[in-house]
């Protein structure tokens, strides 16, 4: 090929994209019985994490836009998992609260994590080697972040 650079296992991206969407799919025996999707289970690891958080704090957090997370939360809310209401000081401003069925699912998918690495250690070696990827993958999302004009703010 004339191109090198142009070849597709030259590319980084597509590693990243392959890796995100393999990952995804991974999870999703251990979602789909419990009725929610990934983008769903991430916005519900902020909330266990944290009740009671703004719409823009939860996107600040998965790193997405608002307009991205305001469908996916009005979602939720239809499927009973949590609750939007008015801020009190700012009543622009959208609260998101867990609702009991919300709050049973983290019981529920307290097995997901350990499951996972289970999973990947069969396929992949250690969970060291894996642990030994995160601080790469971090700086590679500190960089990216830092490069990325469409900063998301609120």
């Amino acid at each position: 090929m004339e191109y090198e650079q142009l070849k597709l296992d030259n590319q980084l991206c597509f590693r990243l994209y392959t890796a995100s969407r393999l990952t995804i799919s991974v999870y999703r025996p251990y979602l789909d019985p419990l009725g929610i999707t990934y983008p769903q289970y991430l916005v519900l690891l902020v909330l266990w994490e944290r009740d009671r958080q703004s719409v823009c704090e939860i996107a600040k957090r998965l790193m997405l836009d608002t307009n991205t997370v305001t469908p996916l939360l009005q979602r939720m809310e239809k499927a009973g998992l949590l609750k939007r209401t008015k801020g009190k000081t700012d009543t622009r401003q959208r609260i998101v609260s867990l609702t009991k069925k919300g709050i049973v699912l983290r019981e529920q998918s307290k097995h997901i994590p350990e499951c996972l690495s289970e999973s990947i250690m069969e396929k992949m070696g250690s969970v060291e080697e894996l642990a030994a990827m995160v601080p790469a993958i971090d700086k590679l999302i500190e960089g990216l972040k830092r490069n990325n004009i469409n900063e998301h703010s609120c």
